[in-house]
């Protein structure tokens, strides 16, 4: 039952710069430039209208102060990753690179809807944003907003850019070829490739540094099997490799290695493998690719698997637009950096002999 004699709460108001001003006996001119370390003044005054403004408990006000300095100390990170499977890793190292730069980084997802992205630009350049970071779910499509010839840098990361623009991509046939190399370096020697969808361009620059690794070593090439993103895509390519027919099927011709496009599709090849009694990676090595750890690590056996080292190339775009905003120029370009190779237990060795 409600009460009237329940307290009324009193919310105090905020300081002013008036209000130390006042209380340090000074104008508001002198106080405004001893806050900002402006003006000539004795170092004494100086001190003394901080310890007034500290004793104060004033925050200067933040619009004011980005006006002042032609600076927000804030970021825009757009992406259509709705999910979060790339645009977080990349906004952790997004986030290491201008937080310790005292930079903010706001968050805006904007779907595959131009109107919602413009309406997300607009607000970031509203707010005076430094710059914006464009990245997305894959490295061949743009996001669904215009964001050339804006008055604040851009870079992307993991997302198509516009033309002259400065991009971070992950070097996807270098993390193919990792991964492909360890596969020949542990002697498996009939390897499989199963990916993705033949739409993305992911699939082709992995696909062709499978075929390159295996000719360098004198090994069997066979032709990938592309299907979607996803375990039971990983099945159904086990059935085509192992039960036939196909001419990959034969008992003498069936790989004793698979290279997977991603590690959706690696367990769905390893839990396959497994219903039909062959062991991994007693029978046969799996190696997958994101290094998706939530799927890598959970995976029986765990699964060794290519890592993009997103949130070092999110560090990489955080900088270099610290750079920009900073005046310092950057040539324009893709930047492509390399991956590196998780190892867990999902190779091994081939049987002896």
């Amino acid at each position: 039952m409600p009460s009237d004699d329940l307290p009324v709460p009193v919310f105090s108001k905020p300081v002013t710069l008036r209000d130390v001003a006042a209380q340090a006996g000074v104008s508001v001119a002198t106080a405004s430039k001893a806050l900002n370390d402006q003006g000539r003044m004795t170092a004494e005054t100086r001190e003394r209208i901080r310890e007034t403004a500290r004793r104060l408990g004033f925050r200067p006000n933040s619009l004011a102060q980005s006006l002042l300095r032609r600076r927000s100390f804030t970021v825009g990170l757009l992406t259509n990753d709705t999910y979060g499977r790339f645009s977080l890793p990349l906004m952790s190292g997004i986030s290491d690179a201008l937080v310790d730069n005292g930079v903010s980084v706001f968050l805006c997802n904007v779907e595959e809807d131009p109107r919602l992205g413009q309406m997300h630009v607009d607000a970031m350049l509203d707010k005076r944003v430094d710059g914006i970071i464009a990245t997305g779910k894959r490295i061949d499509r743009h996001l669904p907003v215009d964001l050339s010839n804006l008055r604040v840098p851009v870079i992307y990361a993991f997302t198509q850019p516009d033309p002259d623009a400065i991009a971070f991509v992950s070097d996807d046939a270098d993390g193919a070829r990792l991964a492909v190399e360890h596969l020949c370096r542990l002697g498996w020697k009939r390897i499989a490739h199963v990916t993705g969808p033949a739409s993305f361009a992911v699939v082709h620059a992995r696909a062709q540094a499978y075929r390159d690794v295996l000719i360098e070593n004198g090994l069997p090439v066979t032709e990938p099997l592309l299907g979607s993103w996803s375990e039971a895509w990983g099945h159904e390519a086990v059935a085509q490799l192992f039960d036939g027919p196909g001419p990959h099927s034969g008992k003498n011709e069936r790989p004793d290695a698979v290279f997977c496009g991603n590690d959706q599709i690696a367990r769905g090849v390893i839990d396959a493998l497994r219903e039909r009694g062959l062991s991994v990676p007693g029978d046969v090595g799996v190696i997958g690719f994101d290094n998706w750890e939530i799927v890598a690590e959970a995976t029986r056996p765990p699964l060794t698997s290519v890592d993009m080292n997103l949130v070092a190339l999110g560090r990489e775009a955080g900088l270099t637009l610290l750079s920009l905003v900073g005046g310092k120029p950057a040539a324009p370009g893709i930047r492509k950096l390399p991956c590196r190779l998780v190892v867990r237990q999902s190779c091994g060795h081939p049987l002896d002999g």
